[in-house]
C-alpha cells in the first residue's frame, strides 16, 4: 500500500515559513532601537460634551458726537476696527453756515483791530509832542483793547465750531468687530444716538451645561475644544473662568477663555468637552498602536522578544502634554514595557 505524503510535507513547508516570519518579526535588535513606555494607571478626565457659544464680554455702540445727516459710513458688519479709527461722518449744514458767518465777523472785527492800532500809534505820537493831551491816548488804547479781545473772542468762537465740526466723525469706542450698522447714509441722528455696535476682540465660549454636571464645574477647570469643529487642527484647551450662580431652564451658565476665539463668528456654536469627573486608566500614544486585520495590537517587551499583544482600543484622551492619547482597555497591565513599532 502507498501512502502520500506530499500535502503534510507542503504544510510543514508552510509552517517552517510562519515560524522564520515571526522570528524576524520579533527579532530582539528591532526592540532595542525602538523607544520603550512603561505602563502605568493615571488618573484621566471624564470629559462629557457640551454646545458653547462664542459670545463677547461686551459690546458698545459707536455714537455721534453730534445731530446731523450722516454722509459717509466706512465699514461693514464683520469688520475690524482699532479704538479711535472713523468708522461714519455726520455733517451738519448750520454748522458750516455759523462757520461762514464767524469768518466775515473776524475780517471785520480784525479790520477795526488794524484801525484802532494805527489810531493809538498816531495818537501816542500827538501826545509826546504835547499836541493833544493824554487822555487821548487812554481812549486810544482802551479801544485798542477792546478790538483785540474782540478778536480774540470771534476766533475762539470759531474753534468751538471747527471741533463741533471735527465731532462729525463718529470713532471706534473699542477693538473689536463691527456686528451691526444701525444706519445708513442720509440717515438725521441725533447727539448720542449709536451709529454701529462693536463687539470687543476678547471673545469668551459660554457654555450650557445640565444642571446634573453643575457640581463637577467650578471656575479653573480645563475646557477643549473639539478638533472636528476647527477644520482638522488640533483640539485647543482653554480655562473656565467663571460659573454663574443661576440655573436657567435647567441648565448651568459658564464663560471659558480659549486662545484663538477672534476667528469665529460671534454667536457661533462649538462642540465643547468637559471635565465630568476622574477615574484611573491606562493612556498610552496612539502611534504605539498598530492595527492590522481590523485588530489592534501592541508590542510587548518580554525579556530580550518581543511581542505583539492584541488590545482593545478605548476613547481618544488628548491631553495638553499628551496630544495623541488613546486609552487602553483592556489587554495591558500596569508595569509592562511597551515597544514603539
Amino acid at each position: 500500500m502507498t501512502i502520500e505524503i506530499r500535502p503534510v510535507q507542503h504544510a510543514a513547508r508552510f509552517l517552517g515559513f510562519l515560524v522564520a516570519l515571526v522570528v524576524i518579526d520579533v527579532a530582539p535588535g528591532y526592540a532595542t532601537a525602538a523607544g520603550t513606555l512603561t505602563v502605568a494607571q493615571q488618573p484621566v478626565t471624564d470629559e462629557k460634551a457640551v454646545f458653547a457659544t462664542v459670545e463677547s464680554i461686551s459690546v458698545v455702540p459707536a455714537r455721534g458726537r453730534i445731530g446731523g445727516t450722516v454722509v459717509q459710513l466706512a465699514v461693514r458688519e464683520g469688520d475690524r476696527v482699532t479704538a479711535g479709527q472713523a468708522i461714519a461722518t455726520i455733517g451738519d449744514e448750520k454748522l458750516v453756515l455759523q462757520m461762514k458767518s464767524l469768518d466775515a465777523q473776524i475780517e471785520a472785527v480784525q479790520a477795526q483791530a488794524n484801525q484802532a492800532q494805527l489810531d493809538f500809534t498816531r495818537t501816542e505820537g500827538l501826545v509826546e509832542r504835547g499836541i493833544l493831551p493824554r487822555v487821548k491816548l487812554d481812549e486810544q488804547r482802551t479801544a485798542l483793547n477792546v478790538a483785540d479781545n474782540g478778536l480774540r473772542a470771534k476766533t475762539a468762537e470759531r474753534a468751538v465750531i471747527n471741533e463741533q465740526l471735527n465731532q462729525g466723525q463718529v470713532l471706534a469706542p473699542a477693538d473689536g468687530r463691527v456686528l451691526k450698522r444701525l444706519i445708513t447714509v442720509g440717515s438725521v441722528v441725533l447727539a448720542g444716538d449709536p451709529i454701529v455696535t462693536v463687539a470687543q476682540q476678547n471673545f469668551k465660549l459660554r457654555l450650557r451645561v445640565p444642571e446634573r454636571h453643575a457640581r463637577l464645574l467650578k471656575a479653573g477647570d480645563k475646557v477643549r475644544v473639539d478638533g472636528a469643529e476647527l477644520a482638522g487642527e488640533a483640539s485647543k484647551w482653554g480655562v473656565i473662568d467663571l460659573v454663574y450662580p443661576q440655573i436657567e431652564e435647567g441648565r448651568v451658565i459658564a464663560d471659558a477663555t480659549v486662545e484663538g476665539l477672534g476667528e469665529y463668528f460671534v454667536g457661533d456654536r462649538l462642540r465643547v468637552w468637559i471635565s465630568g469627573g476622574t477615574r484611573p486608566a491606562f493612556v498610552v500614544p496612539s502611534s504605539y498602536v498598530t492595527t492590522r486585520f481590523g485588530i489592534d495590537y501592541v508590542r510587548l517587551r518580554k525579556g530580550n522578544d518581543t511581542i505583539d499583544v492584541p488590545v482593545q482600543r478605548g476613547r481618544d484622551v488628548p491631553t495638553p502634554a499628551l496630544p495623541d492619547g488613546l486609552e487602553i482597555l483592556s489587554g495591558i497591565r500596569a508595569g509592562d514595557q511597551l515597544v514603539q513599532p
